[in-house]
């Protein structure tokens, strides 16, 4: 009895538009269908993820996002995404179908490729992944099974963003879907802080790039931990260790996208891309497409003359036949019964003639064209790796100035003269030109210039002028530079615009009017709003209550933060010894406290028959302002 195992997905109809058919590839996050878009009448790819995944809400969501993101990308060289979603708890995403294999695929038939077959597959995948960092997308999961080789010639990268919705995922599942499955390309930085940038693909390409040249990633081991564990804590061997032959400029290229820290790496897909470009542009197309481990042989160089030989026969010296010096019997001619045949001496002579023409002919050649060779390139690598190139082909090295570079590292060869591949004497010299890394202008000391000194101070300094704001400040003078961003010693490069803060001058603060205003808390206002307070004195005031503001300084109007405000405090109205009128007459009485400042309230008692004063209020001796109303009490 047989049972047949099939696929419940095939046949589905996915929200109501894919048709989902034979599977294609299956990987440990989705597998892949070939599909039919219904509405449009057209072949597609449908990635369907594993229920482990489609279980996840977070990698749902994630994987929602970054679907969406990568939808954005529209490049020739990167596999379009058409849609996304989900169906009866079932993620899909439909893409662009590619008729053809993977570059897995190919790796598996030939097992590995010229370098010149290597350049042709990772410049379309750095153009993709370039436009991909434009947008500001990281692929995160760059290897030969993304790499889709069309049957028309194109190559197309796939899974863009994939790999951080994967992240997402439970601790099993990233580690079943992405270390795994990845680990032979990730960077070093992936591996130990789980982070990822543009420089991030830069180094997976260049692992990649490795594994096209000598048929293996350059990190094996018995464990995905053993492979990470290499990669943080080894550099990428150079290819040509394993794949003798190769031009150390591919080293160099090599060795440059896989540096283990992210900053020695090119800064993104775009500039490995031209790298890759300028040393296809340098190296002979000849030294980039053997397919021979080992160097060529010699093909038909003047090594294998036999005219040294032929020369030496015929000019070689004969010994003394008789008298002085003779090693040996007189000469008896030919042995009995030989005879020289006139052909013998003929073909003697021709081979001498041919001896000499020969002779004349490399003594023709090695005065001419003989004593040239080429330059090799040595382009990108390091002045001891050029020195040991070039003097492995015979020639010379000398050193010139070094000079700032972009794109070269400090310490590489920028340039050479003669360039790469030009016509050099054997034994001659080659100057290199080394480079000093890139130029870098220091951002200088602006704070306290004006704003027209300062722009002068940065275009001096290879620098330019970049968006000015303005703001208050009690320390520094209206006009003058508050600060500059970048700040000063910053390294920049040349005309990079650097923003300045220009004081506006202290802040103006309006005074409020304190009269009559308790004086502690006036104070305070003042210190609330940035002004200074003084109490310059105090005043006797019959309007004012004691304590209270009786007057200041500026009255009100505006000025500038920080001004002194003087404060006259009331001491309330001034106070007078009330005369002792007691047992005076009523007329007398009010004479008195009169001419003293008071006013005199009469009460009289009992009639005040007697007119004497009894009693006052406020009494003898007490204090009061003047005009106060003395109260006095007549019987």
């Amino acid at each position: 009895m047989t049972t047949q195992v099939t696929d419940p997905v095939v046949g589905r109809l996915l929200d109501g538009r894919y048709r989902v058919g034979e599977p294609i590839a299956r990987g440990g996050m989705a597998t892949v269908y070939q599909g039919l878009d219904t509405r449009l009448e057209r072949p597609v790819a449908v990635k369907i993820m594993h229920p482990g995944f489609a279980d996840d809400e977070a990698f749902v969501a994630r994987f929602t996002r970054e679907a969406r993101s990568a939808a954005r990308l529209s490049h020739p060289n990167v596999v379009a995404v058409f849609d996304q979603g989900a169906d009866a708890g079932t993620v899909f995403l439909v893409m662009e179908y590619i008729a053809g294999r993977t570059l897995r695929d190919l790796l598996r038939e030939r097992g590995r490729l010229t370098p010149t077959e290597a350049f042709d597959v990772l410049e379309p995948v750095l153009a993709a992944l370039g436009a991909a960092h434009e947008a500001g997308i990281v692929h995160r999961d760059v290897k030969p099974e993304n790499v889709l080789l069309a049957d028309d010639g194109r190559v197309k990268v796939a899974d863009f963003g994939l790999a951080r919705a994967a992240s997402s995922a439970s601790s099993s599942q990233a580690t079943a879907g992405v270390l795994i499955g990845t680990v032979a390309y990730l960077a070093p930085e992936q591996v130990e802080r789980g982070i990822a940038d543009a420089r991030t693909d830069v180094y997976s390409a260049g692992v990649v790039l490795y594994e096209l040249l000598t048929g293996t990633p350059p990190f094996t081991g018995d464990s995905p931990m053993a492979v990470a564990y290499q990669h943080v804590h080894e550099d990428v061997p150079p290819p040509s260790l394993a794949r003798p032959g190769l031009h150390p400029s591919v080293d160099a290229l090599v060795s440059k996208a896989t540096r283990r820290d992210p900053d020695e790496r090119p800064a993104d897909a775009n500039r490995l891309l031209q790298a890759v470009v300028e040393l296809r542009r340098l190296v002979p197309a000849d030294e980039l497409s053997t397919t021979n481990s080992a160097p060529p042989e010699n093909n038909g160089s003047h090594d294998t003359l036999v005219v040294p030989l032929a020369v030496a026969g015929a000019t070689k010296a004969t010994t003394p036949r008789s008298g002085v010096g003779a090693v040996g019997p007189p000469s008896a001619g030919p042995p009995p019964g030989v005879r020289r045949s006139r052909p013998g001496r003929i073909i003697v002579a021709l081979l001498l003639l041919l001896a000499l023409a020969a002779g004349a002919g490399w003594a023709s050649w090695w005065y001419g064209e003989g004593r040239w060779t080429t330059t090799p390139s040595v382009l990108g690598v390091d002045e001891d790796t050029a020195t040991a190139t070039l003097t492995a082909a015979g020639l010379q090295v000398s050193i010139s100035e070094p000079v700032f570079s972009e794109t070269v590292k400090a310490g590489d060869v920028y340039d050479t003269d003669p360039k790469p591949n030009e016509r050099i004497r054997e034994n001659g010299t080659v100057t290199l030109t080394l480079s000093k890394g890139p130029e870098r202008f220091e951002v200088p000391k602006v704070a306290g210039l004006s704003q027209s000194d300062a722009e002068t101070a940065l275009k001096e300094a290879g620098l330019a002028l970049g968006k000015v704001t303005t703001k208050y400040s009690s320390t520094v003078a209206k006009g003058k530079v508050i600060s500059s961003d970048p700040g000063a010693g910053k390294p920049l490069r040349a005309d990079t615009a650097v923003r300045l803060t220009v004081s506006k001058g202290v802040q103006p603060v309006t005074v409020p009017n304190l009269v009559g205003t308790e004086a502690t808390a006036a104070q305070k206002k003042l210190l609330d709003l940035g002004l200074k307070p003084k109490v310059t004195g105090e005043k006797f005031s019959t309007k004012v209550a004691k304590g209270d503001v009786l007057s200041q300084s500026p009255k009100s109007g505006t000025v500038p933060k920080g001004t002194e405000v003087s404060l006259v405090v009331s001491k309330g109205p001034e106070l007078f010894e009330v005369p002792n009128v007691f047992r005076k007459s009523t007329a007398d009485a009010t004479r008195i406290l009169k001419a003293a400042g008071f006013k005199v309230n009469v009460v009289k008692q009992l009639g005040g028959f007697v007119d004497l004063v009894r009693t006052q209020t406020p009494g003898g001796g007490d204090l009061a302002p003047k005009g106060a109303v003395i109260t006095i009490y007549v019987i």
